[in-house]
Parts: C-alpha cells; structure tokens; sequence
C-alpha cells in the first residue's frame, strides 16, 4: 500500500516563503496591503486564506508558479497555473517561436534552456562548441552546466574558467535561494567541487577585462571570445515555460565574428 505525501498546512508553507525572502510579517503586510493580524492568524492555522489573497501574498514573494499551485492546493483550491509537458500542442506555438529565434540568432550559438540549465533545443553552432566532450555528458538530458564546467566536458577548453565557472556558480547558487527546489541545491553542491577542483589551463593568455564577463573558449583550435544574454518568458502562466531561457552567444571580438561568419 503506498501512502501519500503529507502536505504542509498551507499557513505553514506561506511562513516558509516569507521567511525564505526574509521579509517580517510587517513588511509584508505593508506591501500586500494584508493586516499583520490576519497574516498571523494564517500562517498559524486559526484563519483561512482566501485564493486571491494567496496568489496576492505569491506575488510579492516572487513564488515560483508551481509553488503558488501548491500553496492554493494545500488551501483546498485548484491549481490556477498549468504545467504541462513542452510538446503539449497547446505550448506549440510558444515553443516554435523560441525554436525560431535559435535558428535566427545562426552563425552563432544559441540554446534554450529550462529551468535546470538542461538543453531544450539548441541551434547549430552549438555543435562547434561541445566538440571532445565526453559522450556521457552529451547524453539526455544534456545539463550545459555541467557541461561546461566538468572536467571532461568544456574546463579544460575554457581560458577564464575561474572567472566563468564563479558567474556560473553564481547564477544557479541564485537560483536555488529563490526556488529552493533541491535539484538546483545539487546541481550548485555539483558544480561548486569542480570549480574548486579545477586545475587545468588552455595556456591561453585571457584577455583584459572589459564591460562584461566573456566565456573565453577554444573553438577548432583557436581562442574564441563571446559575451552571452538572456531571455525569459515574462508572460508565462504556465509552469514548464515560466522556466524557460534563450541563452545566446554573441562575438566578443572581430576575430571569432570572422570565424563564426566563415570570413
């Protein structure tokens, strides 16, 4: 017989969020416009929240969709953000739009990403880069990630890889403070003993430092230089897309615009 998960009280679980954001029943009163009086009266199980007093109270503590269905499950309400799979013909349109924009942004590379840093889809000039790469780390679901950082993927290719591991590092460790999903705190535990780790070098001089960090990597055996943005769905009421990000990667000099560009 197997038995259900127990679920938090749902006052318990808004208590979590707020103190994860480190805000005092005060602040987030002030901000949501609650009374500090029936904020705790919630929180400890002796008032029941309304849904849109909860979807409210997400909104300032920046919950993540699926945790805000969750907060609304625990309150004896329906989800009121769907999560469905990214093949879903009702996401279709939305994912051909993204897929258009990688093939756009050719010669150069660019991957969309979910939430974990796994590739979704990517265009072709990311095959140049992830050459001699060990083929288990090429295998699905493809973390770029660990990718990069692992030293039998892209570490030993890449010039500033203390430098861009630390950013790297940065922006999951980030992540995992907002979402406290427990794969992003593995992922960050993961890639945090590689770069402490990391020992080898291309021998290639880095250059000086600019107005933004630069992955610094060796492509067909020359240095290449590109700077890297990226996008997300602001608009999204769906969970699978909320998580969604176009990471691409422009030339950060002449010489690998001209490589890329096949000049």
């Amino acid at each position: 017989m197997s038995v259900a998960a127990e679920v938090p009280p749902v006052g318990e679980l808004l208590r979590t969020w707020r103190e994860r954001r480190r805000f005092s029943q005060q602040e987030l009163s002030d901000l949501s416009r609650v009374s500090t009086r029936h904020l705790s009266r919630v929180e400890t199980g002796r008032a029941h929240p309304t849904a849109e007093m909860l979807l409210r109270l997400s909104d300032h503590l920046d919950v993540p969709l699926r945790d805000r269905n969750r907060l609304l499950l625990a309150a004896g309400y329906a989800p009121r953000y769907r999560d469905r799979p990214l093949d879903d013909v009702s996401v279709a349109v939305v994912m051909d739009g993204l897929r258009r924009l990688l093939d756009a942004h050719l010669p150069y590379p660019a991957l969309l990403l979910d939430d974990h840093w796994d590739i979704v889809d990517a265009n072709a000039a990311v095959d140049r880069l992830l050459v001699g790469c060990a083929p288990e780390l090429l295998e699905p679901p493809v973390n770029v990630v660990r990718v990069c950082l692992h030293p039998d993927g892209l570490a030993d290719r890449i010039a500033n890889y203390a430098e861009w591991g630390g950013q790297l590092l940065r922006q999951v460790g980030h992540r995992a403070e907002r979402t406290h999903d427990p794969r992003h705190r593995r992922l960050a535990a993961e890639i945090a003993g590689y770069v402490d780790g990391h020992t080898g070098r291309t021998g290639a001089a880095a250059a000086p430092a600019g107005p933004v960090l630069t992955l610094e990597l060796v492509v067909d055996g020359a240095l290449s230089r590109f700077f890297s943005t990226s996008a997300t769905l602001s608009t999204a009421t769906d969970a699978a897309l909320e998580g969604l990000h176009l990471e691409t990667f422009l030339p950060a000099d002449d010489a690998t615009r001209r490589r890329f560009d096949g000049r």
